[in-house]
Formats: structure tokens, sequence, C-alpha cells
């Protein structure tokens, strides 16, 4: 109450003369809390509440300004409180794109994912090695850790024994290998469903503030095979043709190779999905958000496919049939599969 007393009082002094209201827009997974404030004259406003001492508004405004001059759709900053951790922003409305994702849009989903692409192009396009935060070895490695951390020992209650946190290591390291060795471009990190808005100028982009320069394909699988949204494999794998399409006519650095390109995304998924179960865990138990819980299973789903389709994955998926019974008492299922479901991909 405190700080939205401050925002008021900080909105008073930026529109001497107006009355407003103030009324929460949304939160996330962070300490950031976002507010709209809607004017007498009829405007709308999107105000950034991250507290100091547990977010830092400067990554978000260095990141805004990359993505503005790569001429996509993020909001614009009217006004700012570094100190305080208050920015005033243009409103993007209120429809993200899983809320657009309705039965009266089919016909126009299909653009709002090609729109989406093509903003995705441009971002990579603009990128520039010096400007992000790298996503190195060290942060790959912090994120698969969460899922061991998180998932396995405090989520299901398990313990691995020693050589099955070998086998895992072993895992981790070849998925590794595959990140690293992608080309690298600015990477949102969070490129999906939930941050992505439906405007006049398609799509609005949100919640980019930690941006890293890494792997050509991590916000195609945060996009593609979104933890929110369960795509057809058949409409994901078109979608990612057609983006592997332009984006190597606009110069991104994709592989020349489709296949290689596409080993690269299964592999970058496996990464993220850890991380991702990890995550979700984490919030649940350490940060008393369970809302996360529901959507593990299409994220467990996704991990399980990707893992069956490369021999070299064979351990990690040795780990997954390990937690399976488990993960039943717990209410879903990792898809498990027969032993001649592995295979290599192509």
């Amino acid at each position: 109450m405190e700080r939205q007393n401050q925002i008021r009082q900080w909105l008073s002094s930026l529109w001497p003369g107006f009355a407003f209201s103030l009324a929460p827009a949304s939160a996330d997974a962070s300490f950031r809390r976002y507010f709209r404030a809607r004017r007498d004259d009829g405007h709308s406003f999107v105000i950034m509440d991250a507290p100091p001492g547990h977010e830092d508004v400067r990554p978000w405004l260095h990141v805004q300004a990359l993505f503005h001059a790569a001429s996509v759709h993020v909001p614009e900053v009217l006004a700012r409180d570094i100190e305080r951790g208050y920015l005033l922003l243009s409103d993007l409305g209120s429809t993200t794109y899983l809320a657009a994702l309705t039965p009266d849009n089919v016909e126009r989903i299909p653009a709002y994912y090609q729109d989406a692409l093509d903003a995705l192009i441009r971002i990579q396009s603009a990128s520039r090695p010096d400007q992000l935060p790298g996503y190195d070895r060290a942060l790959l490695q912090r994120e698969l850790d969460l899922f061991p951390d998180w998932y396995i020992a405090r989520h299901l209650g398990i313990t691995l024994d020693g050589t099955q946190q070998q086998q895992l290591s072993e895992a981790f390291g070849r998925i590794l290998a595959v990140n690293l060795a992608e080309p690298r471009v600015f990477v949102h990190r969070d490129y999906h469903s939930r941050n992505l808005m439906l405007t006049d100028a398609n799509p609005g982009i949100i919640d980019f503030q930690d941006a890293v320069f890494g792997p050509v394909s991590y916000d195609l699988v945060s996009l593609l095979k979104d933890a929110y949204v369960d795509w057809d494999e058949a409409i994901a794998l078109d979608w990612l043709a057609r983006y592997w399409e332009k984006a190597k006519k606009a110069g991104v650095p994709v592989r020349t190779d489709f296949a290689e390109f596409h080993r690269d995304y299964e592999w970058m998924g496996v990464q993220r999905h850890l991380k991702v179960l990890g995550i979700f865990a984490r919030l649940c138990h350490r940060d008393g958000k369970d809302g996360y819980l529901k959507d593990m299973p299409l994220v467990a789903k996704y991990l399980r496919k990707a893992v069956e389709r490369y021999d070299e994955l064979t351990p990690l998926r040795r780990i997954l049939d390990l937690l399976e019974d488990k993960v039943t008492v717990l209410g879903y299922t990792m898809e498990k599969r027969t032993e001649s479901g592995a295979g290599s991909a192509v």
C-alpha cells in the first residue's frame, strides 16, 4: 500500500490537474508488479513497480532501447524514477497471445505467429555481441541444476544415488555442448504467449529484462514449445521451417542445413524444459506460487518426446523413467514410452 501511495503521488506530480484511477494490471514470477493508470482524459498508461533491493529497472531499460532500435513493438518509456523503481510506460493493452487463442480467432492465429516470428527475426538481425550478458556455460548449467535441486529432490522427494547423479551430469554435459555450439544472437529468454500482446502493431513484446546473447534457437523453443500452449507438432514444425527460410534470407546466423538446425532446436528445448520444471517447482515450494504446477505436464511431455528421439540422451531418459512412478502419484505422467521409441531425429 505504501508503494501504491508513492505511485499516486508520483503520477500527480507528472499530471498536475488530471484525475486518474489506479488498478492492478498484472504480476509476474518476480517481485515486479504492474498497475494500469487511467486518466480522466481517456488515456491509459502502465506503471512498472520494481522494488529496489529486489529488482533493478536498468536492465529492462537497456533491453527496451535495443529492441526498440530493432523496430519491434515494445512499451515506450514516458517517465522514470530509477531510484524508487518506477517506470511510466505506454499501454500495450491486456490481451496476451494466450488470451487470444480462442475458437473465434482460429483463422487469425497463423498470422499472429508469423508476426511473432518476423519480430524475432528483427531482434536477432540487430544482434551485437557486446550489448547483453552472455548465455554462457555457467548460466546454462545453473539453469539445468534447478531440475535435480528443485524438481527431483524438493518437488518429487527423490534422492538420486551416485551412479544416477553421474548419469545426469554426463547428460547435462552433452546438452550444453550442443547448446554452446549454436550461433549466437539476442535472446529474449521468455518469448512466449504470455509475454506477447495482441496490438495494432503486432505483437507487443514485454518481460524482456532478462535478455542475453545466446543460442539462436532458444526463443523459438519458448514460442513453439510454449509451456502454456500445446501445438500439434506438425504445425510447430511448419512454423519453424518458415522461420528458418526467412531467417536465412535476413542474414540471421542459423544453420544452413535444416536437419542440423532442427537438432539444435530440439536439444535447446531439452535444456529449457529441464530448467522450467525446476523453476515451476521452485516457484511453488520456495515462493508459494503453486499456479504453475498445472503447466508441468505439458513441459514434461515436450521433454520426454525430445529425449526419446536421440540415443545420446538415453541416460537422461532412464532418469525420467525413474521419476515416472512418483510423477504419476502427483497427478500427471511424463509420457513414458517403450525402449523402441528411442532413436535419432532428422
